[in-house]
């Protein structure tokens, strides 16, 4: 089975994630996508993020009942901070009926580079990238395991929903429906 791998914070997910997430399901060769659930990404400030089993259960909301797409917490069992190829190299010694392909914007393309062994990474592994404003991939995207993917372009990010929370601002109709009534109710982002 082909899964695509999409990492992240999801602090909190968004309807671009879930975009992006169908759009790589219906319009390549992928049979199922897992949100993986980045507890502290190396290049983020850990303070800014939400508890990782809140933001987990967050992504449980919004993917429902769906067997094509799956919440992972699988970076949460391993070593802190979480590095990729760690995650990766876990995740074939225990799937390794799955062939694993990493999901990731033009913007985290272009400083890849700058990922542990990202070179052992690219010859492992496929890379499909979606569009992002302002960045072209660098010169990374001509790689032979690089896929760019004509995915809508998605201008919303968790950071934007986060600040109009705590701005006041109604926007419940940037998440599905029961991530929006949770974040509400738990008063998550409000300060």
């Amino acid at each position: 089975m082909k899964v695509g791998l999409f990492f992240g914070s999801f602090n909190p997910i968004h309807v671009g994630h879930l975009v992006i997430a169908n759009y790589m399901l219906e319009f390549t060769d992928l049979e199922r996508i897992w949100f993986v659930v980045s507890p502290q990404n190396p290049l983020k400030k850990k303070q800014s993020l939400l508890d990782e089993k809140q933001r987990l259960h967050l992504v449980q909301l919004a993917i429902g009942d769906s067997n094509k797409y799956k919440a992972s917490n699988i970076e949460f069992k391993l070593p802190q901070p979480s590095y990729t190829i760690n995650t990766l190299t876990h995740l074939q010694e225990k799937f390794p009926q799955h062939q694993f392909v990493l999901i990731m914007g033009a913007d985290n393309l272009q400083s890849f580079h700058k990922w542990k062994n990202y070179e052992e990474i690219l010859k492992q592994y496929e890379l499909f990238v979606y569009p992002r404003t302002n960045s072209n991939g660098g010169d990374l995207i001509k790689h032979p395991k690089v896929k760019m993917v004509n995915a809508p372009l998605m201008e919303l990010s968790s950071t934007f929903i986060r600040q109009a929370i705590k701005d006041k601002k109604d926007v419940r109709y940037y998440m599905p429906d029961e991530v929006w009534h949770y974040i509400k109710g738990m008063h998550f982002y409000e300060k």
